[in-house]
């Protein structure tokens, strides 16, 4: 399995969140589309006014489609929102444990 962890933080990270906090449910749907799809988790941080976004799949494949169906949802709806870009980081999963 594969990982992929995006954190927003710094400029529009804020309002950002909060926007995806008001269209949790069509982004859970958007990502249950990604080929592979094992999990997807979305928190605020306790660090900063943004947070991150960690999805998990069955392989790089479906980890790379999610980073890109969350850049054309935020493109298409938060394109009045001045977000600095996350930090991604990704990686092979040693242990998921649900």
């Amino acid at each position: 399995m594969d990982v992929v962890v995006r954190t927003y933080s710094g400029k529009g990270s804020k309002e950002l969140f909060s926007l995806l906090e008001e269209h949790k449910a069509d982004i859970e749907k958007l990502m249950r589309t990604v080929k592979g799809f094992v999990s997807y988790t979305l928190a605020r941080s306790s660090e900063s006014d943004g947070g991150l976004s960690m999805t998990v799949c069955q392989d790089k494949a479906g980890t790379e489609e999610s980073v890109r169906a969350a850049k054309e949802w935020i493109s298409k709806n938060a394109a009045n929102i001045s977000v600095d870009a996350p930090k991604v980081s990704a990686g092979s999963i040693i242990i998921h444990a649900t």
